[in-house]
C-alpha cells in the first residue's frame, strides 16, 4: 500500500506539536549530565607518546582502571596535541559512578613505571573546584605563612627527675600529674569536664585522647592545648597504630552523612559506615568501614550463643605499613598504608578462621633477609581435617609454618613482646567431651625452620598466660572444672616457667620452677622492663591480694637451689598486699611503681588507688569519691643502643648513689623549707610582741620579765603572773609480757 498524504495539514498554523508524543524519544537519546559526569575520571600523569603508541598505551593503561569496574566500549579519550603526541592525559568513563568513585580511591598515585605516577580524580570535582572564578587565570605565588614555633609534644621527657605523669579521671574532672617518690602526686593541669566517657593515651604517650558524642580529640604539649579533632558522631571506642601515624574510631550506630547531616571531613561515601581510619598529621579520613555481622554459635544444649565483637577489630602491623581484618570463617583482609588499598586486590582466603594476631616487632627469622612482617592465625577442625595454626608473611602471603591439632575446643594466640616466640594456648576436650586440658604450643620464631615445643604437662585447664616483656619466661594460672552451681568459683595454681641455660647463652626448652596451690588468683602483670611480676586478684568479692614475685633474685651461693643454676630464674616472692575492690592495676613506664584502682566503672564501694613500689611497699593510698581512672603515660621506645644500656647496668651501683644523694637533698630541701617556714613565724611572732609592747608603753604600762614572772605595774598596783611550762626530757616505751 502506497504512503498518502491526506491527513497532513496545508498551513503551517494548522500543526500542534503538543499533540505528539516524544518521550520514547527524549528517554532515547536525552542526555544526562549529572550521571554522565559522576561516571567520568581524569587520569593524570601519563606518559606523552607518539600517536602511532597511542593504542599501546590506551591497552596498557586499561588493564589497570578495569581492575576496579568496567571501562566502556570506547570509553577512554586520549587528547592528541598539534605535533601528534598525546598530551599526557586521559578521559575514562565507566559504566557507573561508583566504580568512577573506586577508581579514585584505589588508583591515585599508582606508579606506572619508574619515572610515571597515575594520578585519578573525577571530573566532578576538577568542574567543581576549577569553575571560573575559582582558579586565577593568573599565577601568583603562594603566600607562605612566616613559621611558628610549635608546643614540643614530648617535653616532658626531659623531666630532671626522670618522673612519670599519669592521669586521673575523678568525678567530672581529669588531670594529668607528676608522679612523687614519697610525696602526693603534683598536678600539671586539671579540668572540668574534658571527657564525657573516659580517657586514653596514645601508645607512645605523646597524645592524650579525649571522647565525645560529635567525635575524638587529642591533647598534648606543655599546654596540654588541642592538637586534632576527628569528627565520628557517636563514637564508642579509639585505637592507634604503634607508631601513632594513624588512629580508628568506631560507633555501634552507622554515620549518617548526608546533604542534611554533614559530618565535617566525612563524604557520602562515608554513610552507613562504623569505622573510620584516620592519618593523624592530616586528620583526614583514609577509609570507612561498615561492622560485619558476627556469626552465632550453639551451646552444648544448641541454643544460639552470640559472639562478643573482637577489638580492635582492625589489627596494625609493628610497623604501621599494615592494617588488617577478619571477616570470621572466610578471610582476612589485609590493607595497605597510607593508601589503604587491600594487599594484592584479594583478600587472603581462611576456611574457618577463627583468630589472628601481628607480630608486636618486625621478626628477624633465621636466613630471612627480605623485609617481612609476620601474623599467627588458627582454624577450627572442619569435618575431618583437624584443626590448624599457621604463621604467614606479609607481603609475600607465604604460610612459612603450621602445625595441627586434634581435641579442640578453643585456643588463644598470645605473642612475646620482641617476636622471638608465639604460644598457641590450646584448650582441648576428652573424646567425652567432658573434661577439659590445655596444651602449650610454642613457635620459636626466630630459629630455624620454626620448631614448635609443647608443654602437655598441664593438667588443669589455664585461664591467663602472660610472656615476660623483652624475656623468655612466663607465668600461667590453671583452674580446675568449675562443678554445676557452684557458687564460690574453684582455687587456681599459680605456675613459673623459664628455659634452660644452654652454654653461649641461647635459650633452651622451656621447664617448670614452680607451682603455687590454693590461690584465688586470676590476673598476671609483669613490669614492663621484665623480672617483676604482679599476680593479683580482680573484681572480686571474696578476695583481692597481690603478690609481687622477683623472677631475677640475688639469692647467697649458699641457698641458691641445684635447679636455679640450671635455669634462667630464681624466683622470690617479695611481698603480699590487698586493695579491697580492686578493678584494675597498672605499672609504671620504669617498672618501678605500681597502682591498683577501685573504678567507678564497676562499682561505687571505697574508689581511689593506692600506689606501690615494685617490691610490694605501699607509698601511698587515696579514697576518692567516684574515682574512675589512672592510666600510666607511656614512653616511646629508647633512643640507647644495646651497648649503651649494658653500660648503665654495669655501672648501676654508682649511679644509684648520685640518685641517692639527690633524694637525700630533695628531703633536706624539703626540711629547710620547713625550718624556714617555722622561722618566719617566729619573727613574725616577735614583730607582734614588739609592737604590743610599744603599744603598752604608750599607755603608760610597763612590763619586765624576771625569772618566768611577768610583772606589770599600772596605776601604782603591782601583778605578778607565773607561767609553769612542763618540758618532757625523755620518753621511753617498755613492753611487758
Amino acid at each position: 500500500m502506497a504512503t498518502t498524504y491526506d491527513n497532513l495539514p496545508m498551513d503551517d498554523e494548522e500543526f500542534d506539536e503538543s499533540q505528539i508524543d516524544f518521550t520514547d524519544i527524549e528517554d532515547q537519546y536525552q542526555v544526562r549530565l549529572d550521571e554522565g559526569l559522576d561516571a567520568f575520571v581524569v587520569i593524570d600523569g601519563l606518559p606523552v607518546v607518539p600517536g602511532d603508541s597511542m593504542a599501546k598505551l590506551v591497552k596498557f593503561v586499561l588493564r589497570k582502571l578495569n581492575s576496579v569496574g568496567k571501562v566502556k566500549e570506547d570509553g577512554v579519550h586520549m587528547p592528541v596535541g598539534d605535533d601528534g603526541k598525546t598530551e599526557g592525559y586521559a578521559f575514562v568513563e565507566y559504566h557507573a559512578p561508583s566504580e568512577a568513585v573506586a577508581a579514585v580511591k584505589q588508583l591515585h598515585l599508582t606508579p606506572l613505571d619508574k619515572k610515571h605516577t597515575m594520578q585519578v580524580n573525577k571530573l566532578t570535582d576538577i568542574d567543581r573546584f576549577g569553575k571560573e572564578g575559582r582558579v586565577d587565570e593568573e599565577y601568583h605565588e603562594p603566600h607562605i605563612e612566616p613559621f611558628q614555633q610549635k608546643e614540643h609534644l614530648r617535653s616532658w621527657l626531659g623531666d630532671a627527675e626522670g618522673r612519670d605523669q599519669m592521669v586521673m579521671f575523678r568525678n567530672e574532672k581529669v588531670g594529668v600529674f607528676w608522679n612523687n617518690k614519697e610525696d602526693g602526686p603534683e598536678p600539671v593541669v586539671d579540668r572540668e569536664n574534658w571527657t564525657e566517657s573516659f580517657v586514653q593515651w596514645s601508645p607512645q604517650g605523646t597524645f592524650l585522647t579525649s571522647m565525645h558524642a560529635q567525635g575524638v580529640q587529642l591533647w598534648g604539649g606543655k599546654a596540654w592545648s588541642r592538637q586534632k579533632r576527628f569528627a565520628h558522631p557517636g563514637v564508642n571506642l579509639v585505637d592507634f597504630s604503634p607508631s601513632e601515624r594513624y588512629v580508628t574510631t568506631w560507633s555501634h550506630r552507622p554515620l549518617q552523612v548526608d546533604e542534611n547531616h554533614p559530618v565535617p571531613s566525612l563524604s557520602l561515601e562515608d554513610d552507613g559506615k562504623n569505622y573510620v581510619i584516620w592519618d593523624i598529621a592530616t586528620g583526614k579520613p583514609l577509609r570507612s568501614f561498615a561492622t560485619l555481622d558476627v556469626p552465632t554459635s550453639t551451646d552444648d544444649e544448641g541454643n544460639p550463643v552470640k559472639k562478643k565483637m573482637q577489638w580492635p577489630t582492625f589489627k596494625w602491623s609493628a610497623d604501621d605499613k599494615y592494617v588488617a581484618r577478619m571477616t570470621p570463617n572466610q578471610s582476612i583482609s589485609v590493607y595497605e598504608l597510607p593508601r589503604m588499598n587491600l594487599l594484592d586486590k584479594q583478600s587472603i582466603k581462611i576456611e574457618g578462621v577463627m583468630d589472628f594476631e601481628w607480630a608486636p616487632a618486625t621478626p628477624k627469622r633465621d636466613g630471612i633477609k627480605t623485609y617481612e612482617q609476620l601474623f599467627c592465625y588458627w582454624t577450627p577442625e572442619l569435618g575431618s581435617n583437624p584443626a590448624k595454626v599457621g604463621l604467614m608473611s606479609v607481603p609475600s602471603k607465604e604460610i612459612v609454618r603450621t602445625r595441627n591439632l586434634f581435641n579442640v575446643s578453643d585456643a588463644k594466640l598470645h605473642w612475646q613482646s620482641e617476636g622471638a616466640y608465639v604460644c598457641v594456648k590450646v584448650d582441648r576436650h576428652s573424646k567425652s567431651k567432658k573434661s577439659m586440658a590445655t596444651n602449650l604450643e610454642i613457635f620459636r620464631v626466630k630459629e630455624k625452620g620454626v620448631p614448635v615445643e609443647v608443654v602437655d604437662s598441664l593438667k588443669d585447664a589455664v585461664i591467663n598466660f602472660a610472656w615476660e616483656p623483652k624475656g623468655n619466661r612466663f607465668v600461667i594460672i590453671t583452674a580446675g572444672e568449675i562443678p554445676a552451681g557452684a557458687a564460690v568459683p574453684p582455687k587456681t595454681a599459680v605456675s613459673f616457667f623459664a628455659p634452660e641455660k644452654l652454654k653461649g647463652g641461647a635459650p633452651g626448652n622451656f621447664r617448670h620452677i614452680r607451682t603455687v596451690d590454693k590461690k584465688n588468683s586470676n590476673a598476671i602483670y609483669w613490669s614492663p622492663k621484665g623480672r617483676f611480676v604482679v599476680v593479683a586478684t580482680l573484681q572480686s568479692q571474696q578476695s583481692f591480694d597481690l603478690d609481687f614475685w622477683d623472677l631475677s633474685f640475688d639469692k647467697p651461693k649458699d641457698e641458691a637451689e641445684k635447679g636455679d643454676k640450671e635455669l634462667n630464674a630464681n624466683l622470690q616472692l617479695m611481698a603480699t598486699a590487698e586493695h579491697y575492690g580492686m578493678t584494675d592495676i597498672e605499672w609504671d613506664p620504669s617498672g618501678r611503681y605500681l597502682a591498683t584502682v577501685a573504678s567507678a566503672f564497676r562499682h561505687h564501694m571505697e574508689n581511689g588507688y593506692h600506689m606501690y613500689d615494685f617490691k610490694g611497699t605501699l607509698l601511698r593510698e587515696e579514697h576518692i569519691d567516684r574515682f574512675k581512672q589512672l592510666i600510666w603515660r607511656p614512653r616511646p621506645a629508647t633512643l640507647l643502643s644495646k651497648e649503651e644500656q649494658a653500660e648503665i647496668r654495669k655501672n648501676l651501683r654508682n649511679y644509684s648513689k648520685i640518685f641517692d644523694e639527690q633524694d637525700q637533698a630533695k628531703k633536706n630541701t624539703a626540711n629547710k623549707a620547713v625550718i624556714e617556714e617555722r622561722q618566719r613565724m617566729l619573727n613574725e611572732w616577735l614583730e607582734f610582741r614588739k609592737s604590743m609592747r610599744e603599744m603598752l608603753e604608750e599607755e603608760g604600762a610597763e612590763i619586765e620579765l624576771n625569772n618566768g614572772k611577768v610583772v606589770r605595774e599600772e596605776d601604782g598596783e603591782v601583778e605578778e603572773i607565773e607561767e609553769i611550762v612542763e618540758e618532757i626530757i625523755e620518753e621511753s616505751e617498755e613492753v611487758v609480757q
